[in-house]
């Protein structure tokens, strides 16, 4: 199994109902407030299911939604084919979207799972289509020295503030026994130090920098925006 596999699969990530509608509010209010304008396009890429992207339609003119897994795809098609703005695209429909196109890429807690070699293929992607002045952002990077204790430090705390915090507490026995703790040993989450990162962009024609705050509650982690150069 692969981390595609895993997302393509069924799996339980979140302790309850609560925690999953929280978790994915969130998200969305933060992506939300990265649209420049209402008439912008927008690319969220690794998306997953993105239960409150609706939110993130209405702050922009388009909204294109693409996982790599087909699951997932077609769950979101269920969920927003009625919504004009949101548009599900397959790996064929992204290839083929026009270059120079879009306003803003979010690769949200996507890099992580991906090789090296996958995540400069994405960067090449978003350096095609996105417009000259357009903006890559690049949240949920795990720096190198973050552990394991932060990750859970920043979920009790997301528990207590959200009201899940027994919950929580359960979940995170659950997660010891469970596909995604043994497959995150077995294959490792990819992280990047900052000056990594950086090169990285600028190898794939991007100025990056640093954002003071990460999307979601896990603040341990970082978020870069980049943006082409001429």
């Amino acid at each position: 199994m692969n981390w595609r596999d895993f997302w393509n699969g069924t799996h339980s990530i979140y302790v309850n109902e609560r925690h999953r509608a929280l978790h994915y509010d969130r998200i969305a209010k933060d992506i939300g407030r990265l649209v420049a304008s209402p008439d912008s396009a927008v690319l969220d890429y690794g998306c997953g299911d993105a239960e409150a992207s609706d939110h993130v339609a209405r702050m922009s003119g388009l909204l294109y939604l693409y996982d790599a897994a087909p699951n997932v795809q077609e769950r979101l098609r269920l969920r927003f084919g009625r919504n004009e703005k949101i548009v599900v695209l397959t790996t064929t429909a992204l290839e083929a979207m026009n270059d120079h196109s879009v306003d803003l890429v979010i690769a949200n807690s996507v890099v992580q799972y991906l090789t090296h070699a996958e995540f400069e293929n994405m960067l090449g992607m978003a350096r095609r289509k996105l417009k000259s002045d357009g903006r890559l952002i690049v949240a949920d990077v795990i720096p190198p020295d973050a552990s394991a204790i932060d990750d859970v430090r920043a979920l009790l705390t997301f528990a207590w503030q959200g009201g899940f915090l027994i919950p929580a507490f359960i979940g995170l026995v659950a997660t010891f026994f469970s596909d995604y703790r043994k497959l995150r040993e077995q294959l490792g989450l990819t992280r990047y130090a900052q000056q990594d990162i950086e090169t990285l962009f600028a190898a794939h024609g991007f100025n990056a920098k640093r954002a003071p705050n990460n999307i979601g509650h896990n603040q341990t982690r970082i978020m870069f925006v980049a943006t082409p150069t001429a």
